[in-house]
């Protein structure tokens, strides 16, 4: 996948931005960056505080799976945030939380959003590069509290966008299944609680299954599957 970087001194939202410039026809690859962003938003409508210094970033796809199986490339960001993570941080614990965080030394290091149109898929990414904004339900940490130094965002966003081409062509020529594998290789394991709109749940990990909806094994063995819900340890 070829990237057309559009860059912003500030924007209310990337992601709007490239919704904006999907619906004009925008290839895949679009990718609409931003130093700051008035009015950034994560998961379920929640603020993304965005100081400069971080990356800010949303990407255009257009994509060659069918539509019900879009959802897949939460991973695929997340598995490019991780592989990211480890060439800045090489010897840093990084696993992977579902649905969709990447956690550094069990902390919280970026963000995802994705927000379908008719043809076409955003993919918001935020990561904490120079600073770690006070986050109420998570821990969160940045780049460079974990020693990666003073980095410049264009730099994280070029390691970024090519290890998201790998794993988004490995999603659409591959399918599922190898994704999975190297999303559970790093997951973050162990005792689990969930909150769900209306409950909240405790089990441990036992997996995903094939559409990427966790896998919680019950106190009673059985094991209950969750297509939405906020994880906590």
């Amino acid at each position: 996948m070829r990237f057309d970087i559009k860059q912003l001194e500030q924007t209310a939202s990337t992601n709007d931005d490239a919704r904006q410039a999907a619906e004009n026809g925008a290839p895949a690859g679009t990718v609409i960056w931003a130093l700051r962003q008035s009015a950034g938003r994560g998961r379920q409508g929640r603020v993304w505080e965005s100081p400069e210094g971080n990356l800010y970033c949303s990407i255009v796809l257009r994509p060659a799976i069918e539509r019900g199986a879009w959802g897949l490339y939460s991973f695929v960001a997340a598995l490019a945030i991780a592989d990211t993570m480890r060439g800045f941080l090489p010897s840093a614990p990084i696993e992977l939380k579902w649905p969709n965080d990447v956690l550094v030394g069990g902390k919280k290091i970026s963000g995802l959003l994705l927000e379908a149109g008719e043809n076409f898929l955003i993919v918001g990414i935020g990561l904490n590069i120079r600073h770690s904004p006070e986050n109420p339900l998570y821990p969160a940490t940045s780049l460079a509290a974990e020693g990666a130094g003073m980095l410049q965002a264009e730099v994280v966003l070029d390691e970024l966008l090519a290890a998201l081409g790998r794993w988004a062509e490995r999603l659409e020529k591959q399918g599922f299944a190898p994704i999975r594998d190297a999303w559970l290789a790093h997951a973050r394991k162990g005792a689990l609680r969930v909150r769900l709109p209306d409950a909240e749940i405790q089990g441990e990990f036992a997996g995903l299954d094939e559409q990427g909806r966790l896998q919680l094994r019950l106190a009673d063995r059985t094991i209950c599957v969750i297509a939405s819900g906020d994880v906590f340890f």
